[in-house]
């Protein structure tokens, strides 16, 4: 059997808004996932139903304190370097850079603490991989312009970029410019700070919130390229197929309409243009994208150079309306597979899904890979030796690991390197839980706050060493 390639990155993958904290620390200003509850209302927030001023003044708010990475962090690199990462996935936020989005000038205390990120990471020969928006929006942009429903967003973000790709230029090679667009869809409040008035049409809008995106991706890849013709700049998605419910055609063609749902933004990213099936689509459904003339030539010209994907689950599609989602996972409704377990979550885990989709991918866009989140969330229980003994963590892991091998050896997928999720345990950004955890490393912190924030490595920890010592050979 082959090996996985000799420049494979192996590595892990965390948010700022999910492992950060210090939220008002060294000039940062505030960011709509700040104002995002835990408990029963978080949902109504993350979709744009329920503005956050409207919340009970007793509501937590878990991404303002998360794990305190931002003082931690070279804790946590250092454990990262211990397991032998050569890539690590982290996100800007917004708000440290420019905390209210408008000014003319970036606030150099967070320009310092990302540099200070980077120089750690590449004092252990860590490859840094720069999410520039994971959900990051500030909140003075959505009270002010209404943040993605305007198009003045794209000069805010393209500040954002330029001072990024100026200060990093020679210390940072990946990029990606949105953390999984296609999300705007489904909780368009987190992922790009667009709430809903009474009466407005919300499907016209996130399709018109997304479409400023395409643009503000589009130009921030060529001014990539204008800084540092070596930058190689992403787009991502969150992926996993869908499956027909049944080898009836009406259950095959929904399944169909549900994937190019979720495909649509990466085709425009990758080839440049909306494909015809998305004209159509806008067609049926009303939908009249604001444009400008140039709008066009802009998307042609700022195409991607990689594909990035999240990997949790696969789904399923039934053309029979009376067919009911019951099944859960990373936001997106499903019909039930029964032929797959579960996670703690609810979550279907299907590793042969995650060989599946990395082929839709490469075959539809002929263009690098690289799987930026894959993993398991559960409940993880320190025992009296005081160690965590995560099995279920590493045989997920595992078999992934080989469909991922198998798509590579078998199919000629070209991949570049493997980012589980949350390499360390972090706020969960469906749910706010901290019991919800991915990590290699426990982080001594509850649901409610309470905990010393002790950084314990699990079992996971010394058998991810060992996968990325063999370069996926031991397993």
């Amino acid at each position: 059997m082959k090996m996985f390639p000799k420049n494979f990155l192996w590595g892990g993958a965390v948010a700022a808004n999910q492992c950060e904290g210090a939220w008002q620390e060294n000039g940062r200003g505030p960011s709509n996932l700040d104002m995002v509850p835990y408990g029963e209302r978080r949902f109504d927030v993350c979709s744009g139903k329920l503005k956050p001023e409207k919340l009970d003044e007793n509501a937590v708010f878990p991404a303002r304190i998360a794990i305190d990475y931002y003082h931690r962090y070279k804790e946590d690199i250092k454990l990262f370097a211990e397991m032998g990462f050569k890539v690590f996935r982290f996100s800007i936020s917004w708000t440290r850079i420019f905390p209210s989005g408008s000014e003319a000038e970036p606030n150099e205390a967070g320009l310092r603490f990302y540099e200070d990120v980077i120089d750690e990471c590449l004092s252990y020969g860590i490859e840094p991989l720069v999410t520039i928006c994971h959900f990051d929006v500030p909140v003075h942009l959505i009270e002010t312009i209404g943040a993605w429903k305007s198009r003045e967003m794209i000069g805010c973000y393209l500040k954002l970029c330029q001072v990024l790709f100026q200060r990093f230029k020679g210390k940072v090679k990946y990029w990606i410019t949105f953390n999984e667009i296609n999300m705007v869809l489904h909780m368009p409040y987190v992922s790009s700070g667009v709430n809903f008035e009474p009466g407005e049409n919300i499907i016209q809008t996130k399709y018109q919130a997304a479409h400023h995106e395409l643009i503000a991706s589009a130009k921030a890849v060529m001014m990539a390229h204008e800084i540092d013709p070596s930058f190689q700049v992403g787009c991502m998605l969150a992926a996993g197929n869908m499956y027909p419910y049944s080898c009836q055609p009406a259950d095959v063609w929904e399944s169909i309409v549900k994937d190019r749902e979720n495909y649509l933004f990466i085709d425009v990213q990758s080839k440049g243009y909306y494909p015809s099936y998305g004209l159509k689509m806008f067609e049926r459904m009303g939908i009249q994208l604001q444009k400008e003339p140039e709008d066009d030539q802009i998307l042609l010209d700022g195409t991607t150079d990689f594909i990035s994907l999240s990997y949790y689950n696969s789904s399923v599609a039934s053309g029979d309306p009376k067919m009911q989602a019951t099944a859960v996972g990373n936001v997106f409704p499903s019909i039930e597979n029964p032929y797959l377990e579960t996670s703690d979550w609810g979550w279907q885990i299907d590793p042969l899904g995650l060989r599946i989709t990395l082929n839709s991918l490469y075959d539809r866009y002929q263009k690098p890979l690289f799987i930026v989140e894959n993993g398991l969330g559960a409940v993880d229980q320190v025992e009296e030796d005081g160690m965590i003994y995560d099995d279920y963590r590493i045989g997920y892991l595992r078999e992934h690991i080989k469909a991922m091998k198998d798509a590579i050896e078998q199919d000629g997928v070209e991949l570049i390197g493997y980012t589980s999720w949350g390499c360390i345990d972090l706020i969960s950004a469906s749910s706010g839980e901290m019991k919800k955890r991915y990590g290699y490393i426990y982080v001594d912190k509850d649901n409610d706050g309470n905990g010393s924030l002790k950084r314990i490595r699990k079992a996971s920890f010394y058998w991810y060493k060992k996968v990325i010592e063999s370069n996926g050979e031991i397993l």
